[in-house]
């Protein structure tokens, strides 16, 4: 047996049904008026935005830009093209200057390497913020954008994207966002996207995670679902073991984004 993209095959149908269920029980159980979401010009809220749309209807639904100076206008571009296919309501937020504020209060210069990720994570919660807000003057509930893989390796930022009311497609694979994503018609190019966070300029999978999601779920799937042993992933993946190794060390290391905060338990 192998572990490849055949180990991801899913029915993209059931799936849509289910999501499409989840989103309007849990909006209807919160008593909500409606949705708001991130746009990034991605897969993951592209997916999410097309998946609200069709749960709630367009006028229900609240995507929101929240671009940088750096942010590439390709993806700013495809944010606006989906939003016209879809027909939603959008919002934009420029950031820059949001997050400059902090950096000047906290005496941090953009040129300090060493605070480099905790500036960028200074954007991914500023972005949350401007969710809740849009949320609260609304009483909307806020749509998290994040996948299995992401959430499994541990690449979000806590209290970031790693914040939402719900998430209506953390429990796929980057591989079956991107596959569910074109069964709903969403453009190539977006659905299709490397994988590209942008929280600091030139930004890229490939500068925290050590493979492409194409042949990193497989991984993921022996290792979690399957909970398999490393070396037997490593071999019936053909991934190299000290890949595999990271890909364990890193979700061991990120365990505490997935938990809730840990207090002493009352009596």
């Amino acid at each position: 047996m192998k572990l490849n993209r055949n180990s991801l095959r899913f029915d993209p149908e059931q799936t849509l049904n289910a999501i499409l269920g989840f989103i309007r029980e849990v909006v209807k159980d919160a008593n909500a008026s409606g949705i708001v979401l991130g746009l990034s010009g991605g897969v993951d809220s592209a997916l999410t935005a097309a998946l609200c749309t069709r749960a709630l209807g367009k006028e229900k639904v609240l995507g929101v830009l929240m671009p940088t100076s750096f942010t590439p206008e390709e993806d700013i571009a495809d944010a606006l093209e989906l939003t016209e296919m879809l027909e939603m309501r959008t919002e934009r937020v420029d950031i820059d200057g949001i997050c400059e504020a902090f950096a000047q209060a906290l005496e941090v210069r953009g040129d300090d390497a060493g605070k480099r990720i905790p500036l960028a994570n200074i954007r991914a919660r500023t972005r949350m913020v401007i969710l809740y807000f849009y949320a609260n003057a609304n009483n909307y509930l806020v749509a998290g954008t994040g996948d299995r893989s992401e959430t499994l390796i541990g690449f979000f930022t806590k209290h970031g994207d790693g914040v939402a009311d719900f998430f209506p497609i953390r429990h796929l694979y980057k591989t079956q966002v991107r596959g569910l994503a074109k069964y709903l018609g969403i453009p190539d190019k977006i659905a299709f996207k490397p994988s590209s966070p942008q929280l600091y300029p030139g930004h890229k999978l490939s500068d925290e995670v050590p493979l492409d999601y194409d042949k990193m779920d497989p991984v993921l799937v022996g290792l979690f679902d399957l909970r398999l042993p490393p070396d037997k992933v490593s071999e019936m993946t053909s991934v190299p073991i000290r890949i595999v190794r990271n890909l364990v060390t890193r979700h061991g290391r990120t365990d505490h984004k997935r938990k809730p905060p840990l207090a002493i338990e009352g009596k």
